[in-house]
């Protein structure tokens, strides 16, 4: 473990409610880190719509997932809120007090992070891997399989056989390849969901004999594990065939857990996580649920509702990060400290 991170709050989730949350907390002068599981901002809008129009954002007709995070991410470029992608909460300890809390939290990756003040804006929890049905694949993981590039160090001058067909799987051999020491793209079928452009880059690398490209499914693992060897596969006329590999990233698409934040103390309704919807603060002081991960009477899973949570959630992390400070709240359309904030003015 590395050193200590210091923060005034600690964000776990990158999608548009955490996004927002960054700007509410800057507008009041919190600086703020974000964590994700993912190795992206966006959330739910990156991972599963980018382009689906979404209709109840306000002053918005309508707007993609993937516009509205950008859009986001531009908003609060004034704050300089610091990410870290591909990280997951491990384990989260308070050790202050109800008055001036303050919690350790650990990631799977191993970042320490001192926050004051916690905002849980995880949806409906962490997006976690779908584990490919291969038998014994679990004494491969974390030493030769992977579900998430964390360093891409790792798989350098390596055989890497990556799965998938969607933008992880093409954005990963697209940013692998020039390091690995072959990369080779397997997908059940010739078509794929990426980007159009990232299709044509793996296309032209293939064409150029920098890559490989294989229509198949896996069905088998070799290797003295956790040292993978090789991958057996089967094609769509039912051959099969070998590939040698000693690093695989299956990308089978996420599914939603609660994860290690089941075992932070929290309150629990039915996996989601009740809040005092004056403040959206949990039964542990400093620790807000912000969007789909929390419940009250009454609650609306929509985006607009999240950004409004996390307005409120703001105004009493504040008041933690600033004892006896006076918040005042303004509106930026008429302070010119505010609006300097947001470089709008000289």
């Amino acid at each position: 473990m590395g050193e200590t991170i210091h923060t005034d709050c600690l964000i776990v989730g990158a999608g548009p409610v955490g996004l927002f949350a960054v700007f509410e907390l800057g507008l009041l002068d919190v600086k703020a880190h974000v964590i994700d599981i993912l190795d992206r901002p966006g959330g739910q809008c990156t991972e599963l719509y980018p382009e689906k129009p979404i209709y109840d954002i306000p002053g918005f007709p309508a707007v993609g997932g993937q516009e509205l995070v950008d859009n986001l991410l531009k908003q609060i470029e004034p704050f300089g809120a610091t990410f870290h992608y591909n990280e997951m909460v491990a384990s989260l300890e308070a050790i202050g007090s109800a008055e001036a809390p303050l919690f350790k939290v650990v990631t799977d990756g191993g970042l320490v992070f001192e926050a004051k003040t916690v905002v849980i804006a995880a949806g409906g929890g962490s997006f976690q891997p779908k584990k490919p049905p291969i038998p014994g694949i679990d004494a491969y993981e974390n030493h030769s399989v992977f579900y998430a590039v964390r360093k891409m160090e790792a798989f350098r001058g390596r055989r890497v056989l990556i799965v998938g067909g969607g933008d992880s799987a093409l954005d990963w051999v697209l940013n692998l390849q020039p390091i690995a020491e072959r990369v080779t793209l397997m997908h059940r079928r010739d078509e794929f969901r990426a980007a159009p452009h990232s299709v044509e880059q793996m296309r032209a690398l293939v064409a150029a004999d920098a890559m490989d490209l294989r229509i198949g499914q896996v069905t088998g693992l070799s290797g003295e594990a956790p040292a993978l060897a090789g991958v057996s596969a089967r094609d769509s006329a039912g051959g099969s065939f070998e590939i040698a590999a000693d690093r695989l990233l299956p990308f089978f698409g996420l599914t939603m857990k609660l994860g290690p934040i089941a075992d932070w103390g929290l309150n629990l309704h039915e996996n989601l996580i009740p809040v005092d919807t004056e403040k959206f603060e949990t039964n542990i002081p400093g620790i807000f649920a912000i969007g789909d991960i929390n419940w009250y009477a009454g609650k609306l899973k929509l985006i607009l509702s999240g950004f409004h949570e996390g307005a409120l959630a703001a105004q009493k992390v504040g008041r933690y990060v600033f004892p006896g400070k006076r918040v005042v709240f303004q509106y930026t359309t008429s302070s010119t400290s505010l609006q300097k904030k947001l470089h709008v003015v000289a």
